[in-house]
């Protein structure tokens, strides 16, 4: 087993836990749609979080380039898997009471998923500069524009939607950059 596959183990089992919780909140929304108030945001910023689960997931394949890893690169990754659970785990809430407005949680919650983002989008820095060798301008440029949007979804819940909408658009953005 090379040093990749073994750190990515533990990467892998918590963006696995990332995925079943994101998806299992989902399911239990679904099911308990008569007592949900829906709206599109709260549901594209999960589908958001998502692709970049798999997004995180599907890049840690490049990095199987690497002969000698550093605790530090490990403790990154582990780290930034752990934001995008917190992330995953924040994006929607369950239905446990009568009623769930959708909205009116991910303004509440929804900063919390944000700044769980926010730590995420700290880690690619680290990755591209450190384990890829890629340049430190576009490495710390594109990640910045995730970090001020995750501000702003913190500071201003009340425009929930809008950031939502350019959460969507970023997420597009960054796969089309990097695969």
């Amino acid at each position: 087993m090379s040093q990749h596959e073994y750190i990515f183990i533990a990467v892998s089992i918590i963006l696995g836990l990332a995925l079943t919780r994101l998806l299992h909140t989902m399911g239990m929304i679904v099911r308990s749609h008569e007592r949900v108030v829906f709206h599109w945001a709260p549901i594209t910023w999960a589908l958001s979080v998502l692709v970049f689960i798999l997004h995180l997931w599907w890049i840690g394949w490049g990095l199987r380039s690497i002969d000698e890893w550093q605790f530090l690169d490990f403790m990154v990754l582990v780290f930034g898997s752990i934001f995008l659970y917190g992330a995953a785990e924040l994006a929607l809430s369950p239905p446990e009471s009568d009623s769930l407005h959708l909205l009116n949680e991910s303004r509440r919650l929804g900063r919390l998923s944000a700044l769980s983002m926010l730590m995420y989008f700290l880690v690619g820095p680290y990755v591209n500069i450190f384990m890829y060798g890629y340049g430190v301008l576009p490495s710390i440029t594109v990640p910045s524009a995730g970090i001020g949007l995750m501000v702003l979804a913190i500071s201003k819940p009340e425009k929930f939607p809008m950031w939502t909408v350019l959460f969507a658009a970023y997420s597009v953005f960054i796969l089309a950059l990097t695969i």
